[in-house]
């Protein structure tokens, strides 16, 4: 009994064990962890594809809308074109000038069209070189207003240039001033600005440094703000951007042409010296001699004249290039002495008393030509003279020189 119950046993053992294919060891497994691993088997396999709505299968297949291309009544076919399109040089560098149409406003500039792949873009503070302080872009430039405008940086992100016109005026301007400098000419220009040093003018829209020792008849005050004056240049240099301009050169230049000998101005005392005074006339520097100033010696000139004091002299000479003068109050004396004892008087007849002069010097001029014609005629008959007889000229005090002059 005990040994059936043995085997029954060692059968049931021997069950509990598999044998895998194609191999001579045994491997136990157990039941349990075989009835575990299938469900595991089942998990991982390959997923079924996701089905796709109505909507994704149309969209899927949608090739676009079908346009029929026709050539007919055209010069090119669209094969031309494309080759047009393809040789197109869309090449834009910094500083190059194109031109361009102003086609819309934005906020701080306008768009430009110049062909480029993407509008250009102006902005106001580039639209003018002359411009008020918060000038908005509609007050200087018109809308499709066809212009030319100077590239001034790279294509952003989106293709876009940025453009100006501020400098290309920039380099006119300073091409005219260039030429103006050359032919030293007379210009006017407006005070725009003033300093503790002088004024500052607007030259061809360049700013110009007006000193206040070169500003005639005047101080650098806000007064001047506005005013347009005759200037020339004193010194030009593009480099550092440097215009200095002078009032007084232009009105001595302006008045100097005007000026000639024997002309009656006025004027102002300016400065005394011990060998006269310096007189102003018209932002010009005369000098009036003490010897000048009256036919009686001075012995003290401050007795005569103050700084200051409005004066009548006539030119007796003048230095044009160098925009000197010798002026003369004597001249204008009705009897000698005259400036001495009332200057008054001098200046009130100075006119009068001018014409007379001029009369009196041209009647003596007249005096000498005909004393110089009748020596020549005397020298022309002392030729048929003999030795022996009596040189005519010989009482003649003076020489001919002093006649002559």
């Amino acid at each position: 009994m005990k040994l059936c119950i043995a085997a029954v046993l060692l059968v049931s053992s021997v069950s509990a064990f598999t044998i895998a294919p194609n191999s001579h060891v045994r491997t136990p497994t157990l039941l349990s962890e075989t009835a575990v691993a299938e469900p595991e088997t089942a998990v991982e396999a390959t997923p079924k594809p996701k089905q796709l709505s109505r909507f994704d299968r149309l969209k899927k297949n949608y090739k676009g809308p079908q346009i029929q291309k026709s050539c007919e009544g055209l010069d090119f076919s669209y094969e031309d074109f494309d080759q047009a399109v393809a040789e197109t040089d869309y090449s834009f560098n910094r500083n190059d000038v194109v031109p361009g149409t102003v086609v819309q406003y934005e906020n701080g500039g306008c768009i430009v069209d110049i062909g480029a792949k993407a509008s250009a873009f102006l902005p106001t503070q580039e639209a003018s070189l002359i411009q008020q302080h918060g000038a908005s872009i509609e007050s200087l430039i018109e809308l499709d207003a066809e212009m030319k405008f100077q590239i001034i940086s790279e294509e952003d992100e989106n293709g876009q240039l940025l453009v100006s016109i501020k400098r290309i005026q920039y380099r006119e301007a300073w091409e005219t001033v260039l030429a103006k400098q050359n032919d030293d000419e007379v210009f006017e220009a407006e005070v725009i600005a003033v300093n503790r040093g002088g004024a500052i003018c607007l030259v061809e829209g360049l700013r110009a440094f007006l000193p206040g020792s070169h500003l005639t008849g005047q101080l650098p005050s806000e007064d001047i703000i506005g005013q347009t004056l005759p200037l020339k240049f004193l010194e030009v240099n593009q480099d550092d951007n440097k215009l200095v301009v002078s009032n007084r050169r232009a009105v001595v230049e302006q008045q100097m042409s005007d000026l000639s000998r024997g002309d009656i101005i006025n004027g102002v005392v300016k400065a005394l010296k011990p060998y006269g005074a310096f007189v102003e006339v018209g932002g010009m520097s005369g000098l009036l001699h003490i010897s000048q100033i009256s036919y009686d010696r001075i012995e003290n000139l401050e007795n005569v004249m103050q700084p200051g004091m409005q004066v009548k002299c006539m030119i007796i000479d003048h230095d044009k290039v160098n925009g000197r003068i010798a002026l003369s109050t004597k001249t204008l004396e009705p009897e000698p002495g005259d400036m001495l004892r009332d200057s008054a008087k001098v200046f009130e007849l100075a006119e009068e008393t001018a014409k007379a002069y001029h009369e009196r010097m041209e009647a003596e001029r007249k005096a000498r030509e005909e004393n110089s014609k009748n020596i020549v005629a005397a020298l022309g008959d002392s030729l048929d003279l003999d030795g022996d007889e009596e040189d005519p000229l010989a009482d003649v005090s003076d020489s001919l020189d002093t006649l002559l002059t």
